[in-house]
């Protein structure tokens, strides 16, 4: 049995960034650690990819140990190498050299075949005028959709 689905999501990304484009890529991962994915008790909130040495790299994504694992296990924050094509690669890098971007983690997850995958995108930061305006429309959607269903 193949276990697809997601095993974590940045929910705050679409918050925080104004993300323009996204991107499915894959990781380079141990053995604990796709074990330790699918219990899935990972966190990639605080994550970020980041373009060095020919290479995209996930860095700050929290994977915690595999309790059955003992001595073989792996470290928690460790820097984890994505796997993109060489033209996406230098698109990514000149996105965020030339126009100031980030690369976000949105969500992890096993994808149909069983394959660890990260969705990441390209985003600039908002800023906090854009943020309320963001929670604006949010709300006003959810009082729509309330006014709506009652008639």
């Amino acid at each position: 049995m193949i276990v697809t689905g997601p095993i974590a999501e940045n929910r705050r990304a679409r918050y925080d960034y104004e993300i323009s484009d996204t991107l499915e890529a894959g990781i380079m991962l141990t053995g604990t650690e796709v074990k330790s994915l699918r219990t899935g008790k990972a966190q990639i909130t605080e994550a970020y990819a980041s373009p060095e040495r020919g290479e995209l790299w996930l860095i700050n994504a929290h994977i915690p140990e595999y309790l059955q694992a003992n001595r073989f296990n792996h470290e928690e924050k460790r820097p984890r190498k994505l796997l993109v094509s060489k033209k996406q690669l230098a698109r990514l890098s000149q996105d965020v050299e030339r126009a100031g971007n980030t690369i976000v983690p949105m969500k992890l997850y096993f994808n149909e075949r069983g394959m660890a995958k990260v969705l990441i995108g390209v985003g600039k930061g908002k800023k906090s005028f854009d943020k309320r305006e963001t929670e604006k429309k949010r709300d006003w959607n959810r009082e729509k959709s309330r006014l709506l269903k009652q008639g």
